[in-house]
């Protein structure tokens, strides 16, 4: 096995982990929740005069302003596990032998533009452009491990497209709790070719927000959440497992 691919597993490995940790987080706050809703509805809404309980809903609704524009930046922990700098050097090989390594990676994180309609109080609907990329230099050097020859700015990069549903399940006046998930369509590019001699290859893109925060003020908000950005094109070839794990961002509401 390679070990691109052992890293591979590797990253995957410790990203399911995460997810699992994720989630028990979410079940953990929808559990404190639900007590706090059912108490509410039995002895925290207002009498009315007659005796009966009020229509009033105990959760604050959320601001008149329907649309929202988020720019976010989120981490690229899979790409940093999965694409890493040559942890050792073939240097006792003949000097005509050759091979060429991956190194000075850089990693341009994730940057995403998000647009938002709050449908109900409860569901919001939209879509959202995330792109991402990877930067390293291919260096050939010889069985000594004497540098040869490097080729600065190599690349790959993905683009995902995608409709969003965003379901929010609590709410204060300031601060908002939700969950978020889409699917839609990856395009993944860059200086190298596949199989196929093709610099370009597209695939299915799932985004899945587990906990969002968001904290309102007027007319701006700002955000955090935690989840993952999967892109595939077959079993064989995974762009991105639970990339982008957190998420923070700004956002304008009209």
């Amino acid at each position: 096995m390679r070990d691109e691919d052992c890293a591979r597993c590797k990253a995957i490995c410790i990203v399911v982990d995460m997810n699992r940790i994720f989630l028990m987080l979410f079940v953990v706050l929808m559990l404190c929740q639900a007590p706090e809703t059912a108490g509410a509805g039995r002895e925290g809404m207002p009498l009315a005069p007659g005796g009966a309980a009020s229509a009033q809903s105990p959760i604050p609704r959320k601001p008149a302003r329907k649309h929202e524009l988020r720019l976010g930046v989120g981490d690229q922990l899979f790409e940093s596990l999965v694409w890493q700098n040559p942890s050792h050097y073939v240097s006792n090989m003949p000097s005509a032998w050759t091979k060429t390594y991956k190194e000075n990676y850089r990693y341009t994180q994730h940057w995403f533009l998000q647009y938002n309609y709050n449908v109900f109080d409860w569901l919001g609907v939209g879509a959202m452009a995330d792109a991402s990329g990877c930067l390293w230099d291919a260096v050939l050097r010889d069985g000594t491990s004497m540098e040869l020859s490097r080729e600065k700015n190599c690349s790959f990069w993905n683009l995902s497209i995608m409709p969003m549903l965003r379901f929010w399940w609590f709410h204060t006046p300031m601060v908002s709790m939700y969950t978020s998930i889409g699917a839609g369509l990856n395009v993944n590019g860059g200086s190298e070719t596949d199989t196929n001699g093709k610099h370009t290859a597209c695939g299915v893109a799932l985004d899945l927000a587990l906990i969002g925060l968001q904290i309102d003020w007027e007319r701006y908000c700002a955000f955090v959440e935690l989840g993952g950005l999967y892109s595939l094109k077959n079993t064989n070839t995974i762009f991105m497992f639970n990339s982008r794990i957190v998420s923070l961002g700004v956002g304008v509401k009209f």
